[in-house]
């Protein structure tokens, strides 16, 4: 079968057994919640698109479990993206229609965010971009449809100098290092950019960018140039197996791990098995959470879903990193439903307008968080017709050698940095497309 024609159809009454994505026609009906789901289980992203794609799946079917979206049952549909954003935009077109109609698009990536973000207003589909996408989609001013919830590349490099200027002693200790970026030579890997500019600015720290072609398993030059320069920090922008061969890299050439830092794409377990002990040292910011294989969440899910036989993945990736990445972000578009279910009335199937609303007035306070399983894994997050993001919060977890542990306390972006960036970049975009900001009275529709 053709990849481009590879979509998988997945009932959440049925089991996937031995972690297989069955495909079945009672599927969907009209009274569900539909929620479609873009994946890569193939290529050369899978390794790390894979646990992503099973906590996005499990969680969906924990909340069946629990009797779903206050009685309304949610089914999914999986279909294949290779990473590629035509075939993105392919997945995006074929399943915005089926079932009632789509609830909410997650891309998984950074290029079919841009892609679907021309799409997304004609067609009234919210965008859930969880740590990824346009980071100036914060602005839920002019980017009305995007939800880049609970932080974007913007907020991870800023904590990530923040954090290299608590280890120097001060942001005046920053003046005249010397900080690489390494990244994937894509519209992922050159979101930070802006960012790191401005902070190198401030502060007198020198930038350079090694742009790293995609898939990134061929990084020598990048390397030897790393040898020859002797960078005081390496930033990892990568994805998939570029990860894994800049640690390798590291290693041949003799930079410092602990002197590395991963974005929270960077941070997994796929991303250092392989390497094991060489990647000693290697640090990464996580996008609030990290392994969280004690939470209260991971072990309802081992008992509702795991147990019957019905989980997606195999049980020991349960509450690694990239399975909590998509489990929470499955959270976050069932809470969108439940907050708009406040609104158009509880018990009932929303639209995808409608549940654009809940996105926007998303109160995830503690206690609710601690009801959902998520106590010790994540920060409150809130957001607004402003605020598409709703928090602005991170840590450092860093390999020992065997697993990930958390390294630093919270840290949270400075707004008085990013808030201006985004508004400029909002408003660049805005004139492009001939966008006014939205008034208060839409605001409140």
């Amino acid at each position: 079968m053709k990849m481009r024609n590879l979509v998988l159809s997945v009932s959440l009454a049925c089991a996937a057994l031995s972690g297989a994505v069955v495909p079945t026609a009672a599927m969907a009906q009209a009274k569900e919640q539909f929620f479609p789901s873009l994946v890569y289980r193939t290529g050369a992203y899978a390794p790390n698109g894979v646990p992503f794609a099973n906590g996005y799946a499990d969680y969906l079917k924990l909340t069946n479990a629990r009797g779903g979206i206050n009685g309304v049952k949610v089914s999914f549909e999986e279909c294949e993206t290779g990473y590629a954003t035509d075939r993105g935009v392919e997945c995006y077109e074929r399943l915005k229609g089926k079932n009632g109609g789509a609830t909410v698009f997650q891309p998984l990536s950074t290029g079919i965010t841009f892609a679907l973000t021309e799409k997304a207003p004609g067609d009234k589909i919210p965008l859930i971009t969880a740590g990824y996408g346009r980071s100036e989609s914060a602005d839920g001013g002019v980017f009305k449809w995007n939800f880049p919830i609970a932080g974007t590349y913007w907020v991870a490099a800023d904590v990530l100098i923040q954090h290299i200027a608590k280890k120097e002693g001060g942001y005046d200790k920053l003046k005249g290092k010397k900080i690489a970026l390494v990244y994937h030579d894509s519209p992922y890997g050159k979101e930070p950019i802006p960012l790191l500019q401005e902070r190198a600015a401030m502060h007198g720290f020198s930038l350079s960018l090694l742009p790293v072609t995609h898939p990134g398993v061929e990084q020598k030059a990048t390397w030897l140039q790393i040898r020859q320069s002797r960078p005081d920090y390496v930033l990892n922008w990568g994805w998939g197996v570029m990860n894994s061969t800049a640690l390798k890299e590291a290693q041949a050439t003799g930079y410092p791990r602990e002197k590395m830092y991963g974005v929270w794409w960077a941070g997994a377990e796929p991303d250092v098995k392989d390497v094991g002990a060489g990647a000693k040292g290697y640090n990464a910011i996580t996008m609030q959470h990290g392994t969280e294989t004690g939470s209260a969440v991971v072990k309802e899910i081992l008992d509702k879903v795991h147990a019957k036989g019905e989980g997606t993945g195999p049980k020991e990736e349960v509450g690694q990193v990239l399975y909590m990445r998509g489990l929470m972000s499955a959270m976050f578009a069932v809470e969108g439903v439940r907050a708009a279910q406040e609104k158009y009335g509880k018990g009932k199937v929303v639209t995808g307008e409608q549940a654009r609303w809940g996105y926007e007035n998303l109160n995830l306070t503690q206690a609710k968080l601690d009801a959902l399983g998520f106590k010790g894994v994540m920060r409150p997050i809130s957001t607004s017709c402003q605020d598409h993001m709703g928090a602005a919060w991170a840590r450092i977890h860093t390999w020992d050698g065997s697993k990930w542990a958390f390294s630093s306390d919270w840290y949270q972006a400075d707004e008085q940095i990013i808030k201006p960036m985004v508004k400029a970049a909002a408003d660049k975009y805005a004139a492009e497309k001939k966008l006014t900001r939205r008034t208060g009275q839409d605001c409140q529709s």
